[in-house]
């Protein structure tokens, strides 16, 4: 019995666009100035720390470091300081109304259905909680955090390792086999079927490549009591 549900983001309850065309592209054409303005805040002044860490050298200066996130943002890598940096700027964005966070129609249906027949929602994704919960908090629907019981982000371990999703089960004092896993990487899917959960492959795409994960279009398809 499936008890609870964890889900990915981009291409699974939200358009690729909208994160990759959207919210990527802001971040970077104001990474720079973000940075500057707020080094002196211990916020960023610890994220700054994380970046030399991450990095492997302890001599970055400012201009070093902001260099370095957007080199990492080129190269589209998971940092988790890029992430949380990320995270702030896009904060902003989103007060000043720059932009709502994109869940697709039959995510939503489906989120508030599960919810209200008591399972647990849960996301994981290579964005930081705190971005997470701003996509989520700022949709043409209204705020959808209420739904949700908790979020993931790369600080419990990498989406294409199985051990992300065995602390998730650990964290949520669950067996994996009642832990559904929606996603549209395959990848990721193949972790968590590795750690015992149940798995989901949201196919969005036309031209989606055959699978044998459980699979369908749409969240309306998704039957988690046959999984």
């Amino acid at each position: 019995m499936i008890r609870a549900i964890l889900t990915d983001i981009e291409g699974t309850t939200s358009s690729l666009s909208f994160v990759k065309d959207t919210l990527f592209p802001y971040a970077r054409a104001r990474l720079a100035d973000f940075v500057r303005n707020h080094a002196s805040e211990d916020t960023v002044k610890r994220l700054l720390a994380d970046t030399r860490e991450a990095a492997g050298d302890s001599s970055l200066n400012e201009d070093g470091a902001i260099a370095q996130l957007i080199r990492w943002i080129d190269e589209d890598r998971k940092i988790t300081p890029l992430k949380a940096i990320q995270g702030l700027i896009w904060e902003e964005g989103y007060r000043n109304g720059d932009f709502f966070g994109h869940v697709y129609d039959d995510a939503v249906c489906q989120l508030r259905a599960w919810h209200a027949q008591g399972i647990g929602l849960y996301v994981f994704s290579s964005g930081s909680v705190h971005a997470q919960q701003l996509l989520f908090g700022h949709t043409r629907f209204g705020d959808l955090n209420p739904l949700f019981s908790g979020y993931f982000d790369t600080r419990i371990g990498a989406k294409q390792e199985p051990e992300a999703y065995r602390a998730i089960a650990r964290q949520l004092d669950l067996s994996p086999a009642e832990i559904l896993f929606l996603s549209d990487i395959e990848s990721e899917l193949n972790a968590a079927r590795e750690a015992g959960f149940k798995t989901f492959l949201l196919a969005r795409g036309e031209s989606a490549a055959p699978s044998d994960h459980p699979h369908g279009a749409a969240f309306d398809v998704i039957r988690p009591d046959l999984l």
